[in-house]
C-alpha cells in the first residue's frame, strides 16, 4: 500500500479540523483509497495548541527547513494564511520537491503565476481547492467535470459573513450595525470585517474562478468591488416588495465583447436559486454552453467543510502522478489581448425622495428617458410630513455610464428628488 507523508503549516481553525480529518479517517483511506496517509510533521508555533490536537511532540517541527528536509513529506498543506511567512514557506516546499496544498486565497490569488512556475519546475502538484467555497467542489467542477464546455458566466454568494448579515437584516428588518455585532459574537465575522463586509474576500476568489472558467487570467485588480456597509434595511423590504432579495454577488461573464468581472450587492429576483441561499451557505451558479446552468451549494467556510477541500486535494494528489497546471499564460498581469468590460448592462433599482408633488414622477421618468433608461417597476409610498414620498423603481436593462449619468442629473436638477439608492438587478 502507498504511503503518503503530509506536513500541516498551521494548526488553527483550518489546520486543526484538516488534522483532525486525517488522523481519524486514516483506516478509511487505507480500505477505500488504498493510501495510507501520514501526518509526519506540522510546523505550529503555539505548542500546547498542537498537543491539545493530539499531536506528538515529536512530529512538530521547528522551522520550514525540518519540513522541507523531511524525505518522508510528500504533500505540505499551508492553511496559515496571509502572505507572509506563508509565501516563503510555500515556495520552500515547492523547490524542495514537494506538492502543495493551499486554503490561502489571498496568497494564491496574488501570486498564483509565481507559484506555479516554482511548482512546474520542480514537477510538483499545486492543488487550492480550498481557497474558494469552502467545501464545495467547484475547483474540480471547473477543471475535471466542465472542460468540455464554454464557460459563458459564472455567478456566486462566496462569502459567508456577507450572506449570513444579508439574511438578517433581510428575514429581521434589522441594521447593518446590528447584524455586524452578532456576526462578531458568534464567529461569523472578524474583529476587523473589512476583507469580508467590502468584498476583497469574494474579489480574491472571483480572480480565481473567473480565470479557471473563462481560461485567462484574470487579475483580481481587475475586477470592481463594492462592499455591503452602506445597504438600508429599507432597500431591502421595498426590494421584497418588488420581488427581489439582495445578495453580495461575485458575477463573472465572458461575451463576444469582453470579459465583465464585478463584486457588489445585487437584487436577484426571489424566484432564482441563489436567492434561496442563506445564512453563511455558499453557492456558486454556472451556465456552460452545452451543459447549460448548475449550481454547487453548501459549506462556503468552517474547519470541517474547509477541512474536507484540502483533504480532497491530498487524495487527488497521492493518486495522481501528472500533475496538470494552467490552460492560459498565467502571468502576474492579464493577456494585453483580453478585454475587460467596464460599462455593465443590466438592470437597476433606484430609491428617490421626491417632492410630493403633482409631476415629479413624471420628472424622473424624463431624466431617464433622456439616457435612454426606461422604467419596469415602481412603487410610490404615501406622502411624509416633511412634504417629500419615497419613489422606489426598478429600471430595464440599460448602461452603467448611463445610470450614473441619470442619477447625476437628478441630483443637481432643482431638488425635485434625490436619488438616496441604486443597486444593481442580476440574474
Amino acid at each position: 500500500m502507498k504511503k503518503v507523508g503530509v506536513a500541516i503549516l498551521g494548526l488553527g481553525v483550518v489546520g486543526g479540523g484538516t488534522y483532525k480529518m486525517l488522523t481519524e479517517h486514516r483506516e478509511f483511506y487505507k480500505k477505500n483509497h488504498s493510501i495510507d496517509i501520514v501526518v509526519e510533521s506540522v510546523l505550529e508555533r503555539n505548542t500546547e495548541r498542537a498537543i491539545s490536537l493530539g499531536v506528538e511532540k515529536s512530529v512538530i517541527a521547528e522551522s520550514i527547513e525540518d519540513i522541507c528536509n523531511n524525505s518522508d513529506v510528500d504533500i505540505v498543506v499551508e492553511v496559515m494564511g496571509g502572505i507572509e511567512p506563508a509565501k516563503t514557506f510555500v515556495l520552500a516546499a515547492l523547490n524542495a520537491g514537494k506538492s502543495v496544498v493551499t486554503s490561502n486565497k489571498e496568497l494564491f490569488c496574488k501570486f498564483w503565476h509565481e507559484l506555479e512556475k516554482v511548482a512546474k519546475l520542480n514537477g510538483c502538484g499545486l492543488f487550492y481547492e480550498a481557497t474558494c467555497v469552502g467545501g464545495v467542489p467547484v475547483i474540480r467542477t471547473l477543471l475535471d467535470n466542465l472542460q468540455g464546455n464554454k464557460i459563458t458566466s459564472i455567478m456566486g454568494i462566496i462569502n459567508g459573513t456577507t450572506n449570513y448579515i444579508l439574511t438578517k437584516m433581510t428575514d429581521c428588518g434589522v441594521s447593518y450595525n446590528e447584524v455586524l455585532k452578532e456576526a462578531q459574537s458568534l464567529g461569523y465575522a472578524e474583529a476587523d470585517p473589512t476583507a469580508d463586509v467590502e468584498g476583497y474576500d469574494a474579489v480574491y476568489k472571483l480572480s480565481i474562478l473567473s480565470s479557471l472558467s473563462f481560461h485567462t487570467k484574470v487579475p483580481f485588480t481587475k475586477i470592481y468591488r463594492e462592499g455591503i456597509t452602506d445597504i438600508d434595511s429599507d432597500d431591502l423590504r421595498y426590494g421584497k416588495q418588488l420581488g427581489y432579495i439582495l445578495k453580495l454577488l461575485a458575477i463573472g461573464k465572458n461575451t463576444d465583447s469582453g470579459i465583465e468581472v464585478r463584486v457588489h450587492p445585487a437584487f436577484i429576483k426571489s424566484t432564482h436559486p441563489l436567492a434561496g441561499v442563506n445564512d453563511s451557505y455558499n453557492a456558486v451558479y454556472i451556465t456552460g454552453d452545452c451543459v447549460e446552468n448548475i449550481m454547487l451549494y453548501g459549506r462556503g467556510a468552517g474547519a470541517m467543510p474547509t477541512a474536507s477541500a484540502i483533504v480532497g486535494d491530498v487524495i487527488y494528489c497521492a493518486t495522481h502522478s501528472d500533475f496538470n497546471y494552467s490552460t492560459f499564460n498565467n502571468t502576474e498581469n492579464a493577456d494585453p489581448t483580453t478585454n475587460f468590460i467596464a460599462d455593465f448592462s443590466g438592470a437597476y433599482y433606484m430609491r428617490l425622495k421626491a417632492q410630493d408633488k403633482a409631476g415629479v414622477l413624471s420628472k424622473v421618468t424624463s431624466v431617464l428617458s433622456k439616457h435612454n433608461i426606461s422604467v419596469a417597476q415602481v412603487i410610490q409610498e404615501s406622502g411624509r410630513a416633511d412634504g417629500t414620498v419615497p419613489i422606489m423603481l426598478v429600471t430595464h436593462e440599460t448602461y452603467e455610464n448611463d445610470i450614473w449619468k441619470a442619477v447625476n442629473e437628478i441630483n443637481s436638477d432643482g431638488g425635485f428628488a434625490t436619488v438616496s439608492a441604486v443597486i444593481r438587478v442580476c440574474g
